[in-house]
């Protein structure tokens, strides 16, 4: 099983925009973006498309197009992002019904279940606590 990066991108490509925005340019081109990320400007539209819909950034058309913030990077938190980007549960549970015979078949379930919904709630309070504005000074330090 591969590890997600769609939080890292997102979260890369608006501390981008961001740091991009406050060097005195208005909008950043899919592009601009992509070059940074290392990807196709394709997968950035789209990734942008689902921030846009849920209010992080906005985007003009037309002559000087591009994507900007829809509000300064310390009013993001990751945990915006994250929601934005990944609507489902962090794990999930069988595909199939277990074998309800089984005694941990028949117990996983809901112990896995309690798990999962404990280590969400705890990514979630992590998340929350940190903003946008905190990923660019933290990379600017690293810089």
């Amino acid at each position: 099983m591969s590890a997600n990066s769609r939080l890292t991108v997102a979260a890369h490509a608006l501390t981008w925009i961001g740091l991009y925005q406050r060097r005195g340019h208005e909008v950043a081109t899919s592009e601009q973006i992509a070059t940074s990320v290392n990807t196709n400007p394709v997968v950035i539209r789209r990734l942008l498309a689902e921030l846009s819909k849920a209010g992080l950034v906005d985007s003009r058309r037309g002559a000087g197009a591009g994507w900007m913030l829809a509000r300064g990077l310390a009013a993001i938190t990751l945990l915006d992002v994250y929601r934005a980007v990944e609507p489902g549960p962090v794990f999930a549970l069988h595909r199939a019904t277990p074998d309800p015979e089984c005694v941990v078949g028949h117990g996983i379930g809901p112990v896995m279940a309690a798990v999962y919904d404990d280590v969400e709630a705890a990514l979630r309070r992590e998340l929350a606590g940190i903003t946008l504005e905190d990923v660019l000074r933290d990379v600017l330090k690293a810089a």
